[in-house]
């Protein structure tokens, strides 16, 4: 048993190890430039497994809650969240993810929704905090 960087020779095998998990998403483009990580475990010449790590966003909002009006404060975050769309998108990143806290996961969650953003309970999130090795 060996870990390697993919191929894309490599690619028939990895479909159809998609195809049995029997997962409900498409087997992502693995010539993404935003997949960082292709590492494909194998033993002998049969692949067994894949890590497949690609990049996202993480979004966070500072906007001074005592500054200007509430509609002033509802202008600037339109016009913070039109720059940091059309920026995220001309980096090539494909979507942007935000956590909200609970105290305004509710109110706040209703504003993302009319900006477009769509909530997300399809998948269960978890994160792993990386340290040096």
């Amino acid at each position: 048993m060996f870990i390697r960087e993919y191929r894309e020779s490599d690619l028939a095998q990895l479909r159809a190890i998609h195809a049995k998990q029997g997962f409900d998403y498409a087997l992502p483009d693995l010539n993404n430039p935003l997949f960082v990580t292709r590492a494909v475990l194998a033993e002998d010449d049969r692949i067994v497994g894949a890590a497949l790590l690609r990049l996202t966003a993480e979004s966070y909002l500072l906007l001074d809650p005592r500054a200007g009006t509430p509609r002033q404060r509802w202008q600037w975050l339109l016009a913070l969240h039109t720059a940091a769309e059309r920026d995220a998108w001309q980096r090539g990143l494909e979507d942007v993810h935000a956590w909200l806290p609970p105290p305004i996961a509710k109110k706040f969650g209703k504003h993302l929704t009319r900006l477009g953003w769509i909530r997300d309970d399809t998948w269960t999130p978890y994160c792993k905090k990386l340290a040096p090795q």
